[in-house]
């Protein structure tokens, strides 16, 4: 059974309307994935509305956005209630938190000679679109012929270390964790940055946490070896996950999968 716990739909940054999603991972041969929109679970009853014609299992979920010291962290939730209060507000704060940071780093992008407008940004990021990330402002640079390609950028110009970075600022790690569990889901750290598991996991570990995002396509082996020796010894669920976005440059959803045994304790916790 393949499996994919991370993907983002026109909820939030990514490029394909929730349906999309779920028709393209049945075309993929997925059998269930997990929508995860960035700070919002809006997408996920209208990809639950197809699934059982698509015949792929659709777990609801979330990535929280937080930040540490500047880093951002963040956390997925799976099996959660789309509709809990606690969601449901800190959606609305997102939404108004991400506008800010937008308007902020387009104003960095015009320090160093690179215009691009919010209208730009929300032209990219299209009609369906709940909140606004930097994958939309990626894309109208493209548009306007500061980068190649989303890829790029990031890379030179709003990834985490580039000129036009602002950290989300929404939430500590603590309290993403706290809200997944508040919203009745299993809290499992996206993409952990090397440099901070050792000095947050047991903190974390005390509001709540129940895992890490052992298996996703840009860990090298070493990393995913790491990160299951920790779970291991620490009794903490794996989980594994594209992060996928949009089909540009050959991305194709499907392509990068989990087979369930891999992660058959996440999946048994939610009742799969």
């Amino acid at each position: 059974m393949r499996v994919d716990l991370h993907i983002h739909t026109t909820a939030s940054d990514g490029a394909w309307a929730p349906e999309a999603v779920v028709r393209g991972a049945a075309a993929a041969g997925l059998d269930v994935i997990a929508i995860t929109d960035h700070d919002t679970a809006a997408g996920v009853a209208q990809a639950q509305a197809v699934a059982h014609e698509a015949r792929v299992q659709v777990i609801p979920g979330i990535e929280v956005s937080s930040t540490h010291r500047g880093s951002d962290v963040h956390i997925l939730g799976y099996f959660i209630d789309p509709e809990a209060p606690a969601l449901r507000a800190h959606h609305q704060r997102a939404v108004g938190r991400r506008t800010d940071r937008m308007h902020e780093m387009i104003g960095r992008l015009r320090t160093t000679g690179v215009e691009v407008t919010f209208d730009d940004v929300m032209e990219a990021a299209g009609p369906d679109h709940v909140s606004i990330g930097r994958p939309h402002l990626a894309r109208a640079l493209v548009a306007r012929g500061y980068a190649a390609s989303v890829a790029e950028a990031f890379v030179s110009l709003i990834g985490d270390n580039a000129p036009a970075y602002v950290p989300t600022r929404l939430l500590e790690p603590a309290d993403a964790v706290r809200l997944v569990v508040d919203a009745g889901g299993i809290a499992i750290w996206a993409h952990p940055p090397a440099e901070l598991v050792d000095e947050l996991l047991p903190a974390l570990v005390a509001e709540g946490l129940r895992g890490l995002e052992v298996y996703r396509p840009s860990h090298r082996s070493h990393d995913v070896l790491r990160y299951e020796t920790i779970c291991r010894e620490r009794g903490l669920l794996m989980s594994g996950g594209s992060d996928w976005h949009t089909p540009e440059g050959g991305n194709r959803l499907g392509d990068f999968f989990v087979e369930a045994r891999e992660i058959e304790a996440l999946l048994a916790e939610g009742g799969l």
